[in-house]
């Protein structure tokens, strides 16, 4: 070889194995940090139902002997310091800040927050209003009762444990929970991409659906396990109003949102009085929330960006205050919720005054259920309702058979002593002779009666009280119960039955113990809706060119000019009544036409020029108006584009309670909405007659007129059927439905003009659906509008 050919072999630097690339540093850093938050800090374990600080709190406070009492009659601990408790669990377990392991103990002692409190709390430890807890030094804590079912255990060989977080000590890698407290007490926390939101339960419920799955070998459907735990079972009470199905939904799949509005009740005053007491509230709404929200619609502030209060706000304000007289917050320490709603007068109907709290504040709101947490294989996994439980049982069930093994160990190891100790009391006398005269006395010993060096090193170590004859029938009577014990601990780890048959029997007494009545009300019922009422009479929608939009009272049949700002000019001017719907449609790119809607009742009225319709919706971004269309509900509009497609829908099936609105209609790229063109219902004075036929035309003079009866009606839009065959170059301008004329207005020979097409002139472009039209003697451009008469 030449030394060109050498040469940028030589140049180029040998690779460094150790060298590592900026972009997988930052990769392997982040789904570290990623793993740490997920197991570490933010997402539950299903087997225990704790978060790592939370079983840190909970053993750190075990091992510090703060445990409640028994219910065999032990005497509990008194509670110590939140802040000694604190101090112990950053200083073996929890290397984080004091105000975060706080946090946690606080949440363990709320009443309100966990449905089965894991810390028995003294002090000030926050109320549901938001109110914080006391600082730590003032703070006392224990355990609670219920909280053995999740550490009378750990010392019986049934949880693994792990070094802590310098090596200097051990800790538990889970909890040996007699129930499954995931769904106990729920939890809630965010992750790096991952959230979890798990209700808690009723400890009964879930027991029974426990013991029901166990029994029934995995053969549980899902009709019988819903049956057994039909819902959340939140803290504060209230009644849970979605349906059987959509709960049944949520626990199937893992993900969900249930209704959820508060408890209340009606009390009687004096002279026919009356007021509405709320007793219970949703999970996550304070008695604070719910008054600031009243103040807030009933003294509304201007919008950032906005002149003056919205439409909508000064209905909100109009019909709250229309009702309601006073409200007052007398909870207590006898009476956590007590909210008080005054009406205005006694003569307001009870449920419309209900209704009208419960559609304005979130004294009725969503629950949202999201069952993500570490499973049993470690991984963060989003599960159904049914695999948590399933998983808990195997568990469970690993956590009892470890248990068993333990157990049978320290009995067997206890029989081996007492057997060598029933040995050395029948031969007592020789015994003391080799232990005197014996220069190794174990061995000696070891060697004369063939004992274990264990039970060797057990008789040297007896107390002379102990050879007394009483005794040995001591030591008769402990040998029998422990070689029961044994036989009974050998059949569960033998048989499978036999450990499904005690884990049947401590979960019911477990239930038994602890159990209590359900809180929460499952009902369903309707989701409150704010009606506002509008006086119905007629009145004129009129809209400009610019979109800009505004009422006139009554009709003006002679069609009277109207005034507007410099350049722009009418678009329309619709008859109809104030209980109808302003529609209004936008082009989007990318070929798709959304239809917002805004009542008639909210657009501003006067003699001013009205107010831009984008203020009263919320356009996406790179969307435009287009058209507009006022009336009833049960009309019926014609819907085109200037692709040649189309199809019929009512006012109804267009219409939606959001301010982004709705897409409706599909077009092609490039391709725009025509003027919608109403097919029947209501026009200005009198009632139309559903439209018998459907006039198209194209921008190159084509008209093509057939039966209405070809095109279909379809409830959730799409793009319809083909209108007209199309020339190439030519674009349909626009399609009306008719009776008996039309008139077009266009432009005709370079000059703004009307013209009528009487019935002859549409019977001679008669054809059927889809086919080319016939000549007609005018030209319009695309943006030609249609009228029907």
């Amino acid at each position: 070889m030449d030394d060109d050919t050498l040469a940028p072999q030589a140049l180029a630097e040998p690779e460094d194995p150790n060298s590592l690339t900026l972009a997988d540093y930052a990769q392997t850093a982040y789904l570290e940090y990623a793993l740490s938050v997920v197991k570490g800090r933010a997402l539950p374990d299903v087997c225990d139902g704790q978060k790592p600080v939370q079983r840190r709190i909970l053993y750190s406070m075990s091992r510090m002997g703060l445990g409640f009492g028994g219910t065999n009659g032990t005497v509990g601990a008194k509670p110590v310091k939140s802040a000694r408790v604190v101090g112990d669990v950053l200083g073996r377990f929890h290397p984080h800040g004091d105000q975060a392991a706080y946090d946690a103990l606080v949440r363990m002692a709320q009443d309100f927050a966990q449905r089965y409190p894991l810390i028995d709390g003294q002090g000030n430890f926050g109320s549901r209003d938001g109110d914080g807890a006391a600082a730590m030094r003032y703070t006392e804590a224990r355990l609670a009762r219920i909280t053995s079912l999740l550490l009378d255990e750990i010392d019986e060989g049934t949880v693994d444990f792990v070094p802590n977080y310098d090596g200097s000590t051990d800790e538990p890698r889970q909890l040996p929970a007699r129930l499954p407290f995931v769904l106990l007490n729920g939890a809630s926390g965010i992750a790096v991409g991952l959230a979890t939101e798990i209700p808690s339960h009723n400890l009964r419920e879930v027991a029974d659906a426990c013991v029901a799955l166990i029994k029934a070998g995995g053969q549980l459907s899902d009709e019988e396990l819903f049956a057994l735990i039909p819902g959340p079972d939140y803290p504060g009470g209230a009644q849970i109003i979605s349906s059987a199905a959509d709960i049944a939904d949520a626990y199937r799949t893992g993900r969900g949102s249930l209704k959820v509005r508060a408890r209340w009740k009606i009390e009687e005053l004096a002279r026919g009085q009356w007021q509405v007491v709320v007793t219970e509230l949703p999970p996550g709404v304070s008695n604070q929330k719910v008054l600031e929200e009243i103040e807030e619609l009933t003294n509304p502030k201007v919008k950032a960006g906005k002149k003056a209060l919205t439409t909508e706000q000064q209905q909100v304000k109009a019909a709250l205050l229309a009702v309601l007289d006073a409200v007052r917050d007398e909870s207590s320490k006898d009476a956590p919720v007590r909210l008080v709603f005054e009406p205005k007068t006694s003569r307001i109907p009870q449920e419309e005054f209900i209704a009208t709290l419960l559609a304005q504040t979130s004294l009725e709101t969503s629950a949202p259920i999201n069952l993500t947490q570490v499973g049993l294989d470690g991984k963060p996994t989003q599960k159904s309702l049914r695999q948590m439980l399933e998983e808990w049982i195997a568990f469970r069930a690993r956590t009892v058979e470890r248990r068993s093994r333990f157990r049978l160990d320290k009995v067997l190891d206890r029989i081996h002593i007492l057997e060598g100790r029933q040995l050395v009391l029948l031969n007592i006398d020789e015994v003391i002779a080799i232990i005197r005269a014996a220069e190794d006395p174990k061995a000696a010993l070891i060697a004369r009666f063939n004992l274990s060096d264990r039970q060797a090193e057990d008789i040297l170590e007896i107390r002379l009280r102990q050879l007394a004859r009483l005794e040995a029938i001591k030591i008769e009577q402990e040998l029998a119960k422990l070689r029961d014990e044994q036989k009974k601990l050998e059949e569960i780890l033998g048989s499978p039955a036999a450990l499904r048959r005690l884990l049947v029997k401590e979960i019911e007494h477990d239930a038994k113990t602890f159990e209590d009545p359900r809180r929460t009300l499952i009902q369903a019922d309707k989701r409150a809706v704010a009606e506002v009422k509008v006086l119905d009479e007629p009145v004129t929608v009129i809209v400009s060119q610019k979109g800009w939009v505004r009422t006139q009272k009554g009709w003006n049949p002679e069609k009277a000019d109207y005034a507007f700002k410099a350049g722009d000019s009418l678009y329309g001017a619709f008859e109809c009544r104030t209980v109808d719907t302003l529609l209004v449609f936008g082009t989007a790119k990318g070929g798709s036409v959304r239809v917002y809607t805004v009542p008639v009742a909210g657009l501003p009225g006067g003699r001013g020029d009205g107010q831009p319709v984008t203020t009263m919706i919320e356009l996406e971004a790179g969307t435009q108006v287009s058209h507009f269309f006022a009336g009833p509900p049960a009309a019926q509009l014609l819907l085109s584009s200037t692709g040649g497609f189309g199809f019929i829908a009512a006012i109804e099936h267009m219409m939606s309670r959001h301010r982004s609105g709705k897409a409706f209609m599909d077009v092609a790229e490039g391709d725009q909405l025509c003027r919608p063109s109403l097919a029947g219902g209501a026009a200005g004075t009198e009632p139309m007659p559903a439209a018998t036929h459907v006039c198209c035309v194209a921008s190159d003079r084509q008209i093509l007129t057939f039966d209405i009866g070809e095109l279909k009606l379809l409830p959730k839009g799409g793009r319809g059927l083909t209108l007209m065959d199309l020339a190439p170059k030519a674009r349909l301008a626009g399609a009306a439905a008719y009776t008996r004329s039309i008139r077009i207005e266009g432009d005709f020979r370079g000059k703004r003009r009307d013209e009528q097409l009487d019935i002859r002139t549409l019977n001679n472009a008669g054809g059927t659906r889809g086919r080319k039209g016939k000549p007609g003697s005018f030209t319009f451009t695309p943006d030609w509008v249609q009228r029907i008469l």
